[in-house]
């Protein structure tokens, strides 16, 4: 919804809908919520029918909630990713306890499964902050950083740069949810389970009967080719159940005119799309796409953003051990990414609310915690990073030396050195939080910010 430069501006309010007197007020910048909290530009808003779970998917959901699929017999893909938590974590570990006798730490926290559905596949192009649809393509940066300068105001600046974006996981090692779904299954640190075991299994539980009929008489003489289905069942659930992407949120009812955004709530907003304060929409984008569908909340791409060592870790313990995300997606990524090195994938914003556990190495537990480093990581850094036996504060102490170049110094609200004021006041950081709250789905006029809605 945030105003963008006029061309582009027009083109998406065209294109969604907008009458001639609400482009007029959108050219005006009268676009931003009225005093009031209403929303002086309603748009008409995608939604996509509600229909019958096809029986692939019915496998797929029930493959879901059957912990009999992982090595320790006691982990399903609900355990980590609850219902009622909008598929997210049950709890603020940093990381989930796994393997087969549920012993070994994860290697990193817990991402949410909502709004995977509009996910591109892995590329490292030009960025378009807004799209969905990316061509799949692989141009490296022969030397030097590769982050470019983003701005919540104009996306088009960035436009030019070369940057990693799409797939799944915070590294973006799968391009789809049918090969996304093994991942955390076959993991020895996760649901530890193996091929042979889940095929075995889907020989003999009830509900995988009407999977071997749908995979025909290959199924029947193919474990291999039956365990793809099951994969691609998990997939089909994602995708066809409702749940994982509603647009339930107050957010999404203000979209449309159905709500008002309370005080806190509007200046937050404000504070998030303004380049100089929050800037958040510079990655996280809230314009609604060109055929209507509601904003995501990312631009599918990825920062370094140098988020502190989590000592809480068993890996971290090793001095040697670090965690750098996109280039560690391939066995030569330090060598061939290394422009990417230390960079992860920008989640939604949608549901964050509702979380307790945040950034890849799950170092921060409350949103809180979030918008006090993103205000304060160059400022006082010594509330965040670790200290040396000299005392001295070990800043970006999770990256090393030679990938250092590639954290954001550049976007606001890291573009501050020591002894420049805080682009966010604390009083700002809890309005930005309370707008936040209003992207949590399962939203009626009665429910209270930020709440978690039951299936």
């Amino acid at each position: 919804m945030r105003l963008r430069p006029r061309c582009a501006f027009l083109t998406v309010f065209l294109f969604s809908g907008f009458s001639a007197m609400q482009v007029r007020n959108a050219v005006a910048g009268t676009c931003d919520p009225a005093i009031d909290g209403s929303n002086p530009c309603p748009h008409a808003v995608f939604h996509p029918e509600k229909r019958p779970l096809s029986m692939m998917a019915r496998v797929g959901e029930a493959m879901f909630f059957d912990a009999g699929l992982s090595g320790s017999g006691k982990l399903s893909c609900a355990s980590c990713h609850v219902p009622e938590w909008h598929y997210g974590p049950p709890d603020g570990a940093s990381v989930f306890r796994g393997g087969k006798a549920l012993d070994r730490e994860g290697q990193r926290e817990i991402p949410g499964l909502t709004y995977l559905d509009r996910q591109p596949p892995f590329s490292i192009g030009p960025d378009d902050a807004v799209a969905d649809d990316v061509v799949p393509s692989l141009a490296v940066p022969a030397s030097g950083t590769a982050h470019p300068v983003k701005s919540a105001s104009n996306t088009a600046v960035s436009a030019t740069s070369l940057v990693p974006q799409g797939g799944l996981f915070l590294d973006g090692r799968a391009d789809t949810l049918h090969q996304q779904a093994g991942g955390p299954l076959f993991d020895p640190d996760e649901m530890a389970s193996t091929p042979q075991r889940v095929a075995a299994r889907l020989q003999t539980v009830a509900y995988a009967a009407p999977l071997r009929e749908l995979a025909g008489p290959q199924g029947r003489r193919s474990r291999d080719f039956l365990l793809s289905e099951g994969l691609f069942a998990l997939a089909r659930y994602q995708i066809e159940a409702q749940d994982f992407h509603p647009y339930s949120s107050k957010f999404d009812a203000w979209l449309e005119g159905k709500a008002r955004f309370s005080l806190p709530e509007r200046q937050g907003y404000l504070l998030f799309n303004d380049p100089g304060k929050g800037n958040c929409a510079a990655c996280h984008v809230d314009t609604v796409h060109g055929d209507g569908l509601p904003p995501l909340f990312t631009d599918h791409q990825y920062e370094a953003l140098a988020v502190p060592r989590n000592m809480m870790l068993r890996r971290t313990h090793d001095p040697a051990y670090h965690d750098l995300g996109v280039c560690d997606q391939r066995p030569d990524g330090h060598r061939t990414l290394a422009p990417y090195c230390g960079m992860f994938a920008t989640p939604t914003l949608r549901n964050t609310a509702t979380r307790q556990v945040f950034f890849h190495n799950g170092v921060f537990h409350t949103l809180d915690e979030v918008l006090d480093f993103y205000a304060l990581r160059d400022l006082e850094p010594w509330r965040f990073y670790s200290h040396g036996p000299d005392g001295k504060v070990r800043i970006h102490d999770d990256v090393p030396a030679a990938y250092r170049a590639n954290i954001d110094t550049t976007d606001a609200p890291f573009d501050r050195k020591p002894g420049d004021a805080p682009p966010l006041t604390p009083a700002e950081r809890k309005d930005i939080i309370a707008f936040l709250q209003t992207l949590t789905d399962g939203w009626t006029p009665e429910r209270s910010p930020g709440t978690r809605a039951r299936p």
